[in-house]
């Protein structure tokens, strides 16, 4: 039975690990899951301890945060004002309703509608929804960092199984 546990927990982990990739999907939730299905069904002395789901549900909140943030800092860094920066957030969070492409195209969009609303030009709008997307693909890249970092926390901290 230890043996099932152990595969529901590394089938969970690749199914959370491919799904971190994806804006807003609840690929670290799915990592956690497993870390903690493997808690509960093998126990302590088989498993991890309380301290370490502790710090894998911190990194999972990180992930989040990071998800909304980074579309932001994108859009300042490449010189957007506060209403970019504003629009590329409202952008996301309505992005989440339109899918796969609303999760890329919609800080975007929010960024260079905000530098129109700001009063800039067609470049300087662009160059806003730019950043916004640059932001969000380095936020993808952070979280799979993190996403292998909680694998990678789980299988160093768990007991050898023989």
């Amino acid at each position: 039975m230890e043996l099932f546990w152990w595969l529901i927990t590394i089938v969970l982990f690749a199914v959370g690990l491919i799904w971190t990739v994806l804006p807003v999907f609840p690929g670290t939730i799915i990592i956690l899951a497993g870390a903690v299905i493997h808690r509960v069904m093998l126990g302590p002395e088989k498993s991890i301890g309380w301290w370490t789901i502790v710090v894998l549900v911190l990194l999972t909140l990180t992930t989040y945060a990071l998800d909304f943030v980074s579309g932001y800092f994108g859009a300042k860094y490449f010189g957007a004002t506060k209403w970019g920066m504003f629009g590329a957030v409202l952008g996301a969070l309505t992005g989440i309703f339109f899918g796969i492409v609303g999760l890329f195209v919609g800080p975007v969009i929010g960024a260079i509608a905000g530098e129109f609303i700001a009063g800039k030009r067609m470049i300087d709008a662009g160059r806003a929804g730019w950043g916004s997307l640059l932001g969000n693909l380095a936020g993808m890249i952070g979280k799979l960092a993190i996403g292998f970092a909680m694998i990678t926390i789980f299988f160093m901290t768990v007991p050898a199984p023989f």
